[in-house]
C-alpha cells in the first residue's frame, strides 16, 4: 500500500477550508499550518492563468527529511506516510532545511511538525480532514498500489504534475492540471 493525495487544480477555489480543518483536527498552534493554499499566476497579459492549489508535506518515497534526521524522529510508516515522533525530535531543523516543499515547521513546543495525512483518522478508516471538508471535492486520497482506486484512476486518465520533480523525492501528492 502506498497512500497518495490527488488535488484537482481546476476545481480548487482557494477557500482554505482544508487549512482550517487541518488546524482544528490536529490542534495546530495559532500562526502555524500543516497545509496552505498557493496561488500561481502564469502567462503574460492579457493571457494570464491562475492556478490555486492546496500544498502540504508530499510524503515522499525518497524523503530527504528522513535521511537527514539524526535521531530517527522523522520516519516512514505503513503506506509510505512520513511522520515525526515529537518525543524523539531534538528540533535541530535539519529536516526543515532538507525539505524541497517547505512543508515543516518548528512547533512552539520545540519539535518539528508537519502534515501526517491525518494518520490517526486513516487508522479509523476515515479520510484526512482536509479531504473530508473540501466543498468542491477537489481532493482525493487513496492507495497508489490499487489500480482500481480513485487516485490511480485519476492519474491514469488525467494529465498531472508533481511539485519540484527535479528534487528526485518521488512525492505522493499529485496535482491534476
Amino acid at each position: 500500500m502506498r497512500y497518495a493525495m490527488v488535488i484537482d487544480t481546476k476545481k480548487c477555489v482557494g477557500c482554505s477550508d482544508c487549512v482550517v480543518a487541518c488546524q482544528t483536527e490536529n490542534n495546530v498552534p495559532e500562526g502555524f499550518c500543516r497545509d496552505w493554499i498557493t496561488e500561481v499566476v502564469s502567462g503574460s497579459y492579457p493571457n494570464l492563468e491562475l492556478e490555486l492549489r492546496s500544498e502540504r508535506c508530499n510524503h515522499c518515497e525518497e524523503a530527504p527529511c528522513v535521511r537527514c534526521c539524526p535521531t530517527g524522529a522523522s520516519h516512514v510508516v505503513e503506506g509510505g506516510i512520513v511522520l515525526v515522533n515529537a518525543s524523539e525530535c531534538i528540533g535541530c531543523g535539519a529536516c526543515i532545511a532538507s525539505c524541497p516543499y517547505d512543508a515543516r515547521f518548528q512547533h512552539p513546543d520545540g519539535h518539528v511538525d508537519k502534515c501526517t495525512f491525518c494518520h490517526h483518522r486513516l487508522k479509523k478508516g476515515q479520510l484526512p480532514a482536509c479531504v473530508s471538508v473540501c466543498p468542491t471535492k477537489c481532493m482525493y486520497f487513496g492507495d497508489l498500489d490499487d489500480p482500481n482506486s480513485e487516485v490511480s484512476q485519476l492519474l491514469k486518465d488525467r494529465k498531472y504534475k508533481t511539485l519540484a520533480p527535479e528534487a528526485g523525492t518521488k512525492p505522493h501528492v499529485f496535482y491534476l492540471i
